[in-house]
């Protein structure tokens, strides 16, 4: 009997990264869900997932430490690859960069960058191996557009996006399609302290997303319909910058 296909997605016990992973088991992958912490979270996330009917394992490591994603990956591994790879985790810490604090700037870059090589590297030479696989990296519309206070989350995106176009250049004749995702203005924490009735009139949709219009399109990516669409980045952003 074939196996379902699995999807590791980080950062995946709440909001967009949470979302995504629903929504994939939906599609009928069994899913692999990183998270740093928060516990209770990552189980409700699990529950819904097995209520789904598919399965969830989960794995509490920091993305931005090499050994803990080296020590939790590398078992399963040698058992089983993920045909797709979601690079979700990431958070803000917004300051103006006069006043910024070197550990604001270096521990959001790490979770983004740090957190995309540590997981890609250890899973793609299995991916490599099977000459299949989905990286998908989900990136921002801070990478594109600037934002007063996110000169590290906009770095920090911006930087993914660059990585996301070279890896899909490496890895193209292996048949390992890597494209990005870069969410505008999405209903979820992490638009906790921004200026909402002023950020909505620069937004021609007149609103802001929900966590579903990043997951279906990371969806669609892992699909069989986005078979020949690799080195790419995709804005769901209300057409802001249209």
């Amino acid at each position: 009997m074939e196996k379902n296909k699995i999807a590791l997605v980080t950062g995946a016990s709440r909001g967009i990264g949470a979302e995504i992973a629903k929504t994939l088991a939906r599609d009928g992958f069994d899913i692999w869900l990183n998270y740093r912490s928060n516990d209770a979270e990552a189980q409700k996330v699990k529950k819904a997932i097995e209520d789904s009917g598919r399965q969830c394992l989960l794995l509490k490591f920091d993305v931005a430490n090499y050994k803990e994603a080296e020590t939790a990956l590398s078992p399963l591994l040698e058992k089983d690859v993920p045909f797709a790879v979601v690079n979700n985790a990431g958070f803000r810490r917004d300051t103006l960069l006069m006043w910024m604090k070197e550990s604001e700037w270096k521990d959001v870059i790490s979770v983004t960058l740090d957190g995309f090589f540590n997981v890609t590297k250890q899973v793609l030479p299995f991916m490599i191996r099977a000459r299949q696989g989905r990286i998908i990296n989900i990136s921002s519309a801070a990478a594109h557009f600037g934002v007063p206070g996110q000169s590290n989350y906009s770095a920090a995106k911006a930087g993914l996006i660059g990585a996301t176009k070279s890896l899909a250049m490496e890895v193209a004749k292996r048949n390992i399609l890597v494209n990005a995702v870069s969410p505008g203005f999405i209903g979820t924490e992490i638009l906790e302290g921004l200026p909402m009735e002023q950020i909505i009139k620069t937004i021609p949709l007149g609103r802001v997303g929900e966590p579903k219009d990043a997951a279906e399109m990371v969806s669609y990516l892992a699909s069989d319909k986005a078979g020949y669409i690799t080195g790419k980045v995709f804005h769901i952003d209300g057409g802001i910058g249209a």
